[in-house]
């Protein structure tokens, strides 16, 4: 790739250690759909969705979540958005006419979607063994995309793990034959064999580790995106390989709290990407969410001010939140609290 939009930038002073807080890569997982899809974008305001039943004029619409995505390229403060290929194939023709897509944000595309991903209402695929699966022909978006995210899921399960590393090296192949880029993402096991809690991130360091240790310049992934399995995890794998891009994807939305709180610890450790999906997706003002993210980053807002700002945006511009100043402001996710 020639380095010439934010993103190529960033990974160039990355790679030769010349980084700044500001080269902090932000991406936007728009890629849901692949992976919930009518509630991909969430529920409308008000909306009562906990009954997981079809009902119309419950949740957004895919035209409501495609504005979602222009919106924020608009406001210029992502360097990736990561979108499904359907998606991704709108906003790229959409750039084409010089509307959507900006020349410094890349788009990337969710290149395969393993069963674990799989969460229809009412569904179990998430409970069960991960099994390789791509929706994706790569040919037809190497016109329109030239960066794609590939993930796979270890369960020290044999079987499992074999097809899956078997998947992802034929993967590698067909992309660097199309001139495509992809990132790596690795999700924490979703159904484990013999695996204690404490054990998983060890056994998800070790595994990408081995993964990637036969694997040539030319194949590997341009960074990571992987769980945040506490500071000390991250900083293990960043400490063994400084060569080794890592980034960390958001999880379930929690509070925006959390959200703040992630981004400062997970830059703390070492790593130099962030991936989040529905903690953006799901905020009252994604916006206000993002423009405070990097903020954070940058240094110019602690987690707690962050909160803080953002619920004054809220106010101001008359949105009514989701949880009260105080609720906000607690860290609920256990691997923060440490």
């Amino acid at each position: 790739m020639t380095v010439q939009r934010r993103l190529d930038r960033k990974l160039a002073a990355i790679r030769a250690g010349e980084d700044a807080r500001s080269d902090f890569i932000l991406a936007d997982a728009k890629d849901a759909d692949m992976a919930f899809g009518v509630t991909a974008a969430g529920p409308v305001p008000g909306a009562d969705v906990s009954a997981g039943v079809a009902r119309a004029g419950q949740h957004k619409t895919r035209a409501a979540f495609l504005e979602d995505m222009r919106a924020l390229v608009r406001a210029d403060l992502l360097d990736i958005l990561l979108t499904s290929a359907a998606n991704g194939e709108v906003l790229a023709r959409e750039g084409m006419a010089g509307e959507g897509l900006g020349d410094e944000v890349t788009l990337a595309v969710r290149a395969n979607d393993t069963t674990d991903i799989w969460n229809p209402r009412g569904g179990t695929y998430p409970t069960i063994a991960s099994q390789h699966f791509r929706t994706v022909d790569l040919p037809s978006i190497a016109p329109f995309c030239d960066l794609v995210l590939y993930s796979v899921t270890f369960n020290n399960d044999l079987d499992h793990d074999v097809a899956a590393l078997n998947a992802y090296r034929e993967f590698r192949s067909e992309a660097a034959d199309l001139g495509i880029q992809h990132f790596l993402e690795v999700f924490n096991p979703n159904a484990p064999v013999g695996l204690a809690p404490a054990q998983v991130g060890g056994f998800v360091n070790d595994s990408i580790m081995r993964c990637l240790a036969g694997v040539t310049s030319a194949h590997r992934p341009a960074f990571l995106k992987m769980a945040f399995n506490g500071s000390d995890a991250v900083a293990e794998l960043v400490e063994h390989d400084p060569g080794l891009i890592v980034g960390i994807l958001g999880g379930s939305a929690g509070t925006t709290r959390d959200t703040f709180e992630l981004l400062a610890q997970g830059q703390a450790a070492g790593a130099k990407v962030a991936l989040f999906g529905r903690k953006i997706q799901r905020a009252e003002s994604q916006l206000d969410l993002v423009r405070l993210m990097r903020a954070v980053l940058d240094g110019e807002q602690a987690p707690e001010a962050a909160v803080r700002a953002y619920h004054e945006s809220l106010a101001a511009a008359g949105i009514a939140p989701q949880r009260a100043l105080e609720a906000d402001l607690q860290v609920t996710d256990p691997t923060l609290q440490g």
